[in-house]
């Protein structure tokens, strides 16, 4: 009989990111209400801790669980911090922004127009983890993503 599973299941083409959170199930529905997130899975550990559970931003795929610190897998808030910015591209930034403030998430950096044809905006949800959302605006060479990155660079030095 031939085995028909395909290796790399339908969806799961990229980088997927797991998150490791302290307060899985609350995480959850704040991505439901600031970023719009659909819950695609959810499987709870024997101690009612998320053993694993997935969410889809747009068509973005994350990964998450409870912290589990036994295995070493821990938050940022365990951590202080995370070092990792997740970037989904959206359909409308300005209205996600707006949706993830009215949710509770804290603006790191305001949406605002970009040199290499994106607009975008940075946020940190209240379990740690820094997002990127933007819509992309402009088609661009490298070169004229260059030249603009040299002009902004050049009018921040003077």
């Amino acid at each position: 009989m031939a085995n028909n599973v395909k290796a790399i299941p339908e969806g799961s083409e990229g980088a997927t990111p797991y998150l490791s959170i302290k307060g899985a199930a609350d995480a959850i529905e704040f991505y439901k209400k600031a970023f719009g997130a659909v819950e695609t899975m959810r499987m709870a550990g024997p101690d009612g801790r998320i053993a694993h559970a997935e969410i889809k931003i747009g068509k973005a795929r994350l990964m998450l669980a409870d912290e589990h610190p036994e295995i070493n897998f821990l938050s940022p808030k365990t951590l202080g911090g995370s070092p990792v910015t997740i970037h989904i591209y959206v359909e409308d930034v300005d209205a996600l922004a707006a949706q993830a403030e009215a949710a509770g998430a804290k603006v790191r950096r305001a949406v605002a127009d970009q040199f290499y044809g994106d607009r975008g905006g940075q946020f940190e949800d209240p379990f740690g983890h820094v997002w990127y959302f933007a819509t992309h605006k402009e088609d661009l060479s490298a070169e004229e993503i260059q030249r603009r990155a040299a002009g902004q660079m050049a009018g921040s030095n003077s």
